[in-house]
Parts: C-alpha cells; sequence; structure tokens
C-alpha cells in the first residue's frame, strides 16, 4: 500500500541514483514541520562535508518552522560549502516540492555563491 512517506522516499531514490551517476557533490534537503536541514555529501555518499539546519545555536532564536528560516539554513550551508571549497553541487530535495521551504533554501544557496 502506498502512503505519503514511501512515495516520497520512492521519488527520492530515482534522484539520487541520477545524482550518483552524474558523481558531484550533493545538497540534500529534509524537512519536518518543525525543522529544516540541509547537508553537502561527497559524490561517492560516504561523507557529510558539512550541514546547517534550523537546529543550529544560531538560528534556533526565533521561529524554525517557516520560509524566513529556511532562507537562512540556505544562506548558512552555502557559507560553510564555500569554506570547505565546494562552488558546484546536485540539489537533492529528497522527493519534497520544490515548493514553499524548499525552494526558498535552494534559492538562497545560490544567491549565496553555490552553483546548481
Amino acid at each position: 500500500m502506498f502512503d505519503k512517506k514511501s512515495a516520497r522516499i520512492r521519488r527520492a531514490k530515482k534522484t539520487r541514483a541520477h545524482i550518483r551517476h552524474l558523481g558531484v557533490h550533493r545538497l540534500t534537503v529534509n524537512r519536518t514541520p518543525r525543522h529544516i536541514y540541509a547537508q553537502i555529501i561527497s559524490p561517492t555518499g560516504g561523507e557529510v562535508i558539512t550541514q546547517a539546519s534550523t537546529l543550529d545555536d544560531s538560528l534556533r532564536s526565533g521561529k524554525t518552522g517557516n520560509i524566513d528560516a529556511a532562507t537562512a539554513v540556505g544562506e548558512l550551508i552555502a557559507k560553510r560549502g564555500k569554506e570547505a571549497g565546494i562552488t558546484k553541487v546536485a540539489f537533492d530535495r529528497s522527493g519534497f516540492k520544490y515548493h514553499g521551504r524548499v525552494k526558498a533554501l535552494a534559492e538562497a544557496a545560490r544567491e549565496n555563491g553555490l552553483e546548481f
């Protein structure tokens, strides 16, 4: 039986297989009703290069489950990615629609120097 989560994971598998074939760093996003998380993962998939989320101390004050918080996480992940020497990534939305908080995070990361 299909439910929302299994359908999302099925969509995510297709995207991840395509990104693995490209062999580039992957910017992956996960969202919950309360928080949003972003990670830059190595091309082999075995190492997290850098991460940012609304759980970070600098972003924890205020609301954490809205578009403004997602924009702040996008800016932070782009800054940390550039510090690690990464400018080009593939965007993995983890099966979520490119809408709302996911879109805000992606656009903020693009504006702050990540290319995808």
